[in-house]
C-alpha cells in the first residue's frame, strides 16, 4: 500500500456513503506477497479442518459419546451457520469499527476456533484432572468435547464469508480473481499437511510421551499454525474503517491548506474528493449529509428486511446459491464417508467386528489408506489451482465450473461401480479438481455480478443505486451459508441411504448422481458475464 500512496493525482476514491452504504471504489494494484500473506487464513484453516477429521470420531468415541447424541453433534453447528451467516454477513456490511469492517469478525471467530479446538482435543484430560466421580466426569467430558467439536465447526464454517468480503473490499477485480486461486491453493496445501499431521503416529515418538497424548500434540501444532496464519491474515491489507473522514476536517479547511497525508488521502471508504493533495470542502460536506442517510439505513436494518433482500436478490445470485447447494451436497456426501467406504467396501473390512479380530485391523488400514487418498485430493486442489487461471482464459468460467462438477460425477461413479485400491487412490485427485472449483468458481462469478451492477450504477442517471440491505458480504455469507445447508441434507439423508441399502457404496454412487446433475444446472441455468 505503501508504493501507491505517494501518488496523488492516480487513484480518486469516493465515500462507501457518498453513493449508498454499499457502493464500490477500485482499489489499488495489491502486491502478490500481500495476496500471500491474506491467503494465509486459508491454509490455517484447512490444517484444523482436517486434524479435525483425523481426530473428532476417536475423540468422541474416548470419551464415550452416546449414539443418541451424534445427530445433535453433527447437526447443530450447520443449522446455526444455515440461519445466522447471512445476518452476520450484513452486519459486517454495516461495521463501524475502527480496525475495519471484516477484520473484527474473523478475529473473533478465529479465536472462537481456538477455544473449540482446546475443549474438543482437551477437554477430556482437563476434566479428569478437576473431577473424581467417575459418573460426573463422564458427564462433565461429553459436554465439554460436544461444546467444542459444535464451537470450532460454527466458527470455521462461519469465517469463510468474512474473509472472502475482506479480499473482495480491499483488491481490485483483476487481484480478487489472483487472490481467490491463492486461496484454493493454499485451502490445499494446509488440508494436505493437516492430513499427513493426522496420520503420524505420534503416541510413540519423544513429542506424544512429552505433551501427554496425540490429542495434545495435534492442539499444539493445530493453535500454532492457526494463531500464526491468522496474524499474518490480519496484517496483510490494511482496511480502512466505514467512517467519513470528513468529521476531522475543520469547517474553515481551503485549498491554501496544507496538504493532507497520503494516507488520508487514500483511506477506503474515506470521502475523497482529494485534488492535487486537496479535499474540497463543498464535497466533504456533502458527503458528511449522505453518512447520516447511511447510518439511517444502517439503523432501520432488521431481520426482517434482511430476510426480504435475500428473497428479492436477483435470480442469477439464487441460481449461483443452488448450483453452490448441489455441488457440496455431492462433495461432501462422498467425502464425509470416503474413509468408511475404503475400510468396508475396497478392503472388504468390519467395523463392528472385535478390535482384535482380522476383519476389524483390515478395516483399520482401509481407513488409513483412505486418509491418503484425501491428502491426494488436497494436493490437487492447490496443482488445479494454481492451473486454473491459464486455463480461464480458454474455456471461461462457465467451461471452470461445467468441467469441476463432470470430473467429479464421473469418477465418483467409477469409483462406486468398480472398487479397487489403486484406480480410486487415482481418481482421488479428480476429488481435489472439485474442491478447487468449490472454493474459486461461484466467488469468481460473484465479484463478476458485482462489478457488472457497479458499471450499471455509474451509468444509471445520478449514479445512485437503491437502498438495499445486500452487500458484498451478505452476497458471500449467503453462497456460503449452502455449505452448511448441504451438511444438513447430508447428515438428514445419507444415513437413511446407507440404512435403507445396506451399503456405503450407495453414498458413492448418489454423489455421482448429484454431481451430474449439478452439470446440468450450471450449464443451462447460472448466468455468465461476458
Amino acid at each position: 500500500m505503501g508504493g501507491n500512496s505517494g501518488q496523488a493525482g492516480g487513484h480518486i476514491y469516493k465515500s462507501l456513503a457518498d453513493d449508498g452504504p454499499f457502493d464500490s471504489v477500485e482499489p489499488p494494484k495489491r502486491p502478490t506477497s500481500r495476496l500471500i500473506m491474506h491467503s494465509m487464513a486459508m491454509f490455517g484453516r484447512e490444517f484444523c479442518y482436517a486434524v479435525e477429521a483425523a481426530y473428532v470420531t476417536p475423540v468422541l468415541l474416548s470419551v464415550g459419546l452416546p449414539n443418541s447424541l451424534y445427530s445433535i453433534v453433527w447437526f447443530l453447528s450447520p443449522i446455526l451457520g444455515f440461519l445466522l451467516q447471512p445476518v452476520v454477513g450484513s452486519a459486517s456490511d454495516h461495521c463501524r469499527s475502527r480496525w475495519g469492517r471484516r477484520r473484527p469478525y474473523i478475529l473473533t471467530l478465529g479465536v472462537m476456533m481456538l477455544v473449540g479446538m482446546a475443549l474438543y482435543l482437551n477437554g477430556d484430560t482437563v476434566v479428569a484432572a478437576l473431577i473424581a466421580n467417575p459418573r460426573r466426569k463422564l458427564v462433565w467430558a461429553v459436554s465439554v468435547t460436544m461444546i467444542g467439536v459444535v464451537l470450532f465447526d460454527f466458527a470455521a464454517d462461519f469465517i469463510d464469508g468474512p474473509i472472502k468480503a475482506y479480499l473482495f473490499d480491499v483488491c481490485s477485480h483483476q487481484d480478487k480473481e489472483k487472490g481467490l486461486h491463492y486461496h484454493a491453493l493454499f485451502t490445499g496445501f494446509g488440508g494436505a499437511l493437516g492430513y499427513l499431521s493426522g496420520a503420524i503416529d505420534w503416541a510413540h515418538l519423544e513429542l506424544g510421551r512429552l505433551l501427554g497424548t496425540e490429542f495434545q500434540v495435534m492442539f499444539f501444532f493445530s493453535a500454532l499454525v492457526l494463531t500464526l496464519c491468522f496474524i499474518v491474515h490480519l496484517c496483510s491489507i490494511s482496511e480502512a474503517p466505514l467512517t467519513d473522514v470528513a468529521k476531522g476536517i475543520p469547517p474553515q479547511q481551503t485549498p491554501q491548506d496544507p496538504p493532507l497525508s497520503s494516507d488520508g488521502m487514500y483511506e477506503y471508504g474515506s470521502i475523497e474528493k482529494v485534488k492535487n493533495g486537496y479535499v474540497n470542502r463543498e464535497l466533504a460536506m456533502q458527503g458528511a449529509k449522505n453518512k447520516n442517510h447511511a447510518e439511517q439505513t444502517c439503523r432501520e436494518m432488521t431481520l426482517k428486511s434482511l430476510l426480504r433482500a435475500l428473497v428479492s436478490m436477483p435470480s442469477h445470485y439464487r441460481y449461483l446459491c443452488i448450483s453452490h447447494l448441489i455441488g457440496w451436497t455431492a462433495f461432501l456426501s462422498n467425502m464425509l464417508f470416503f474413509t468408511d467406504f475404503m475400510g468396508q467396501i475396497v478392503y472388504g473390512g468390519d467395523p463392528y467386528s472385535a478390535h482384535n479380530s482380522t476383519e476389524f485391523l483390515i478395516y483399520e488400514r482401509g481407513v488409513e489408506v483412505g486418509c491418503w487418498g484425501l491428502c491426494i485430493n488436497s494436493v490437487f486442489s492447490s496443482l488445479y489451482s494454481y492451473f486454473q487461471k491459464f486455463l480461464v482464459s480458454y474455456i471461461g468460467l462457465k467451461g471452470l465450473y461445467f468441467t469441476g462438477y463432470l470430473l467429479f460425477g464421473l469418477g465418483t461413479g467409477f469409483i462406486g461401480l468398480f472398487p479397487n485400491v489403486y484406480s480410486t487412490l487415482v481418481l482421488c485427485s479428480l476429488f481435489g479438481v472439485m474442491s478447487s472449483t468449490l472454493y474459486t468458481v461461484p466467488f469468481n462469478l460473484i465479484t463478476e455480478y458485482h462489478r457488472e451492477e457497479e458499471k450499471e450504477r455509474q451509468q444509471a442517471p445520478g449514479g445512485h443505486p437503491d437502498n438495499s440491505v445486500r452487500g458484498k458480504g451478505m452476497d458471500c455469507a449467503t453462497l456460503t451459508c449452502m455449505v452448511q445447508l448441504a451438511q444438513i441434507l447430508v447428515g438428514g439423508g445419507l444415513g437413511f441411504l446407507v440404512n435403507t441399502a445396506g451399503s456405503v457404496v450407495i453414498v458413492v454412487i448418489t454423489a455421482s448422481a448429484v454431481a451430474l446433475i449439478g452439470c446440468c444446472f450450471v450449464a443451462l441455468f447460472v448466468r455468465y458475464v461476458n
